[in-house]
């Protein structure tokens, strides 16, 4: 029998690299048809170029995806995005964001990993969420004044990033925006010196139920089938 159980390992690891590669030259293409092809003007598709570099996607590969997304090739970008509600396990809101070629394939698809989970089940869920524009980005300064900044570019809240997304001495800050002025305020913190590392529309939780450590493994590994599918782009739910 050998090391076959190294075999399945590697192969599945492979796989998702490939998802994972596949989803972010989706985001690529989607960002450069709703913004264009110059990420000087283009802060979703900046910060997706970004994001895809870190995870060793091949420069062709990403500026492929750039030209069919902006149109600049034969082949036409027909991703949409489908937005699916529901619960995961023990009543915890979801909002599942999928970047599909067709619907009618996608849809049955995420119902029934809702159907299949662990008490899991589609509903109406999105009033449990605020959707609004989030840029994230960091600053050389570590003592930049984020607040005024984010006034100056017209941000509504501001919160501190996470440490281990911010280098040592640097300053970094999750801007939050109405959705129409997301990419206003995208710019405005670009010609302030940010470096802009997202820049989306999310759905944020307005509350988190709590969960005990059984029961929030439950969760979690539900959220990661639903992520693990093709079509899926982004899942946020209402979970710390």
């Amino acid at each position: 029998m050998g090391a076959q159980w190294k075999q399945a390992g590697r192969e599945a690891s492979a796989q998702k690299k490939g998802q994972m590669v596949a989803k972010l030259v989706r985001e690529i293409m989607v960002a450069a048809k709703l913004g264009g092809a110059d990420t000087e003007l283009n802060a979703r598709l900046a910060a997706a170029v970004e994001k895809a570099r870190k995870s060793s996607v091949t420069r062709d590969t990403i500026e492929r995806a750039i030209k069919k997304g902006a149109g600049l090739t034969e082949d036409k970008i027909v991703f949409e995005l489908v937005t699916y509600e529901g619960f995961a396990p023990h009543k915890v809101p979801v909002v599942v964001e999928c970047l599909t070629d067709n619907r009618n394939r996608t849809a049955p698809e995420i119902r029934n990993i809702f159907k299949t989970g662990a008490l899991g089940q589609p509903g109406s869920v999105a009033f449990f969420f605020n959707h609004l524009g989030v840029v994230e980005a960091t600053h050389a300064d570590a003592n930049r004044d984020d607040e005024a900044d984010a006034i100056e570019a017209g941000a509504q809240e501001i919160e501190p990033l996470e440490a281990e997304e911010v280098a040592d001495g640097q300053k970094g800050a999750r801007f939050l925006t109405e959705m129409k002025d997301l990419d206003s305020v995208s710019k405005a913190l670009k010609n302030a010196g940010w470096n802009i590392i997202a820049a989306e529309m999310r759905y944020l939780a307005k509350t988190f139920p709590e969960l005990a450590a059984a029961t929030r493994k439950e969760v979690v590994d539900f959220l990661n089938a639903l992520d693990d599918h093709d079509d899926v782009h982004r899942v946020y739910a209402a979970m710390k």
